[in-house]
């Protein structure tokens, strides 16, 4: 049995020779998934939501396990007592729907006639034709499932936070960590994976052991906090469900930007234009993002787009998550205020227990959830606001905008608040302050662009929101009077 000051797993240690031979095997899997050059593409930059987390974050790339303290962390006097981190699902596989447009797209390049390879006659490369015979190895069984590449996303990230804040995640404290987590598997495996990554942390060189077996615990699902979009029937009805909701993702769609890419990927694939649409040409752009993210490899599906084509259909991406993640329809931002009480109420627990003298009882709380879950609560703290809306009739206008997906909610993007205690406070409203985290480099706070605020301030700046909260009522569907007048 491994002892030290916590035991973090409930499990016995097998023989060293045992052992050996399993870190060797992990090390030889997790060598084939890495490639020793990490292969780029120019269009990593223009992936939305299926961005990878170290395209973001680029300062990760030299070595993704160690921590990149950011200079404006506090330091010296403040002490850290509680982290609330809300993370998203690392890299995953595609939906199935995804992988059923891709299948479509496929076929219609495999049954391309002879006449069609009208480039290759003229001497010319086919791209069409090389894509006809890539391999499609996108299976339906892996809807959206973590893959490798989003294990590692989550393990690494426990290593750097681990190291960054060695206090909060020490093993006197691994007993006390929270996790909760959505009901989905690729968040379910993104809380087990961040745990074998304080494993390695605590005990370098030893292969984890089964997450049921962990001390801790695995991660506790509450869909209600991490899927409050789910739960929320005003959302569902008047957007998730509403045909005529998505208008300006729709009108782009059929406007003169998509439709010229429609046209260019047409002549490039040598297939009838009427054959395509604005979601397989989405899809053929995706699957270019999923190659690169899961495998490590630049597949012809790259080849197929140009940066101003990357441009427009990151927009694309971009006005779907703005209308329906509480920028454009406010009403699932509005929902996302019990996932921020909640974050409060861990605060406010913190601050009670210190100023009592008492240690914290949950140092550490770990949330893994979604971009669906993260977008809406930046939202409702007022971040990203651009001075006007995205719409289908102003894309050159939005090329400098503030609400880029990708920037904001790659994989495994993570919103972090930090609770510090400070000794020398000159007086007892200082001696509780906040920052907060958006992957892993300081936010400044939406209201005064400050990297750090007085926690008695900041609660009294979303004092509306936190005391106004009443989802049941702002998710109610407004009920309709069906009695007849007389």
């Amino acid at each position: 049995m491994l002892r030290g000051p916590c035991r973090l797993f409930r499990v016995s240690v097998a023989p060293v020779a045992a052992l050996a031979v399993a870190l060797v095997s992990s090390l030889s899997r997790c060598s084939l998934l890495e490639p020793e050059n990490r292969v780029v593409s120019p269009l990593s930059p223009y992936f939305g939501t299926k961005t990878r987390y170290e395209d973001a974050n680029p300062g990760l790339l030299p070595d993704p396990e160690a921590p990149r303290r950011d200079p404006q962390l506090l330091e010296e006097t403040c002490t850290p007592v509680q982290l609330v981190a809300l993370i998203r699902h690392g890299t995953r596989y595609p939906t199935t729907k995804q992988i059923r447009k891709l299948r479509q797209l496929h076929g219609l390049l495999q049954a391309r006639g002879p006449g069609d390879d009208r480039i290759r006659a003229a001497g010319g490369g086919d791209l069409g034709a090389v894509l006809a015979n890539w391999p499609l190895w996108y299976a339906d069984w892996m809807d959206g499932q973590l893959v490798e590449k989003g294990r590692q996303d989550m393990r690494q990230l426990a290593l750097r936070l681990a190291s960054l804040f060695p206090v909060l995640f020490s093993r006197e404290n691994c007993g006390r960590l929270q996790l909760v987590t959505s009901s989905k598997h690729r968040c379910m495996d993104s809380g087990a994976a961040f745990l074998q990554g304080l494993w390695q942390h605590y005990h370098p060189g030893l292969p984890p052991p089964d997450v049921a077996d962990m001390e801790c615990g695995p991660p506790r699902i509450n869909d209600k906090l991490m899927r409050f979009f789910d739960h929320c029937e005003k959302f569902l009805t008047q957007v998730e469900r509403n045909a005529t909701a998505l208008y300006h993702v729709e009108a782009f769609k059929t406007g003169p930007e998509m439709q010229n890419i429609l046209k260019k990927v047409a002549g490039i694939l040598q297939v009838p234009v009427n054959n395509l649409n604005a979601d397989l040409i989405q899809v053929a752009f995706f699957t270019c993002s999923f190659d690169l993210a899961i495998k490590g490899v630049k597949s012809p599906w790259c080849d197929v787009f140009d940066i101003d084509d990357a441009k427009v259909l990151e927009y694309l991406n971009d006005l779907k998550q703005y209308w329906k993640r509480g920028y454009g329809y406010t009403i699932n931002s509005q929902s996302s205020c019990t996932l921020f009480q909640d974050i409060f109420q861990h605060l406010d627990k913190a601050v009670e227990q210190k100023q009592s003298s008492q240690p914290v009882s949950s140092p550490v709380i770990l949330q893994f959830g979604h971009a669906e879950t993260l977008l809406p609560l930046l939202s409702l703290m007022g971040y990203f606001k651009d001075k006007e809306p995205l719409t289908a009739y102003n894309y050159k206008e939005q090329m400098h905008r503030k609400f880029r997906s990708g920037h904001i909610v790659p994989y495994a993007s993570n919103l972090i608040f930090v609770l510090y205690h400070c000794k020398n406070a000159k007086t007892p409203k200082e001696e509780f302050q906040v920052q907060m985290l958006l992957n892993e480099k300081v936010l400044p706070l939406a209201h005064s662009q400050e990297t750090v605020s007085l926690y008695e301030d900041l609660k009294n700046h979303y004092k509306d929101i936190l005391q106004s909260c009443h989802t049941s009522e702002e998710c109610e569907l407004p009920k309709v009077n069906t009695s007849d007048e007389l």
